[in-house]
């Protein structure tokens, strides 16, 4: 991955809401980078602003947020001269960001698919409309390119179902119907937020197979939203751990999986359903996350964390870079060279082991 191009770098974003209860400082500084061909993952709890995040690279944030600073870099080049772009998409215009970037460059599949199609809509004129408004193209060549897309995304008997409405059809195919409109511009970035959220398990698998498949037909770029860490095993190169408006921890799948270093990412892991646990009860990170209305003094996981130091009280921890890795870091004073060295709890490790006696790793 390292010689792949980095293509979108966002730095300290800062994002806040007002509400009739004051400000909500939802995003506190993110950072993430995402290369050509990568996929990465955002997880953490609702509310811990993934969402917020990406809809802030698409550019549909909601009419009380602010991007209090920072920066969303993309690089993108042009169909026709090949010429390299390079923007910051938090300067660019609604009218800009509707022409250049969103569903062109860029685009998201939602959770619910039944909220992202047009109930008054036929399936093939939606998929159609985006490639009719940003290239032009004829309504000959736009349905032609729908069908061959309807084909790609898995759903049979094509040309019948271009004339369907979204309620004809099941949960899984609208979802692929919403996959199918999300790439018929072909964009080079693919955000997914929880897109297998409202499926059952069976189509889930399908789903999260079908992506991966074009992912690796068109060499797109995705990022996944999930608080589901069985999805993302499944699809990640990279994972980001974030709460309450930060990332706390980054890196490889087999990283995060197998040498968490956070104790939130121990709680999750933790709190993974497990068929092979004698534990009699699964787990739950205790407490609950922070009001992001009210000012946060050190660091914001303290209050739930067993494992909290003084230090933690009074100064939010850098990302530490974990010794012997240059992709893993994490967000805790546990990390610093003086802290008092702490073992992950022996059930999670145990856990541990079976993940990597599962995956055949020794």
């Amino acid at each position: 991955m390292a010689d792949r191009e980095k293509i979108l770098e966002i730095k300290d974003l800062r994002i806040s809401f007002k509400t009739t209860n004051g400000t909500v400082n939802a995003i506190r500084g993110v950072n993430l980078e995402l290369h050509k061909g990568e996929t990465i993952a955002i997880v953490g709890e609702s509310g811990s602003g993934k969402s917020v995040t990406t809809k802030a690279v698409m550019g549909i944030m909601a009419s009380n947020a602010t991007i209090d600073s920072g920066e969303i870099n993309y690089v993108w080049y042009d169909e026709d001269t090949g010429e390299r772009n390079e923007r910051d998409l938090t300067k660019m215009s609604e009218s800009e960001m509707g022409k250049i970037i969103r569903g062109r460059k860029i685009a998201m599949v939602f959770q619910d698919p039944m909220t992202s199609l047009n109930p008054t809509m036929t399936i093939g004129k939606q998929i159609m409309e985006p490639m009719i408004y940003h290239y032009g193209k004829s309504k000959e060549e736009a349905h032609a390119k729908a069908l061959e897309l309807l084909q790609l995304v898995g759903i049979t008997n094509a040309e019948d179902r271009m004339n369907n409405y979204p309620h004809q059809l099941s949960g899984g195919m609208r979802q692929r119907v919403v996959i199918a409109i999300a790439l018929s511009c072909d964009p080079y970035v693919l955000i997914c937020d929880e897109p297998t959220t409202a499926l059952d398990v069976t189509i889930q698998a399908k789903i999260l197979e079908l992506i991966k498949d074009i992912q690796s037909k068109k060499d797109l770029s995705v990022i996944y939203i999930t608080h589901d860490l069985g999805v993302v095993a499944k699809v990640a190169d990279f994972v980001n751990v974030m709460y309450a408006g930060k990332i706390v921890e980054r890196g490889t799948i087999e990283e995060v999986f197998y040498d968490p270093r956070h104790p939130y990412t121990w709680g999750l892991l933790s709190a993974m359903p497990d068929l092979s646990t004698n534990d009699p009860e699964l787990y739950t990170i205790p407490g609950a996350p922070p009001n992001l209305a009210y000012e946060i003094k050190g660091d914001a996981f303290a209050p739930r964390n067993q494992f909290a130091l003084n230090i933690d009280k009074r100064i939010d921890p850098p990302l530490f870079p974990v010794p012997g890795s240059d992709t893993h870091l994490c967000a805790s004073w546990l990390m610093h060279e003086k802290a008092p060295k702490v073992e992950m709890p022996e059930s999670l490790q145990r856990r541990i082991a079976n993940m990597k006696k599962e995956a055949g790793i020794e």
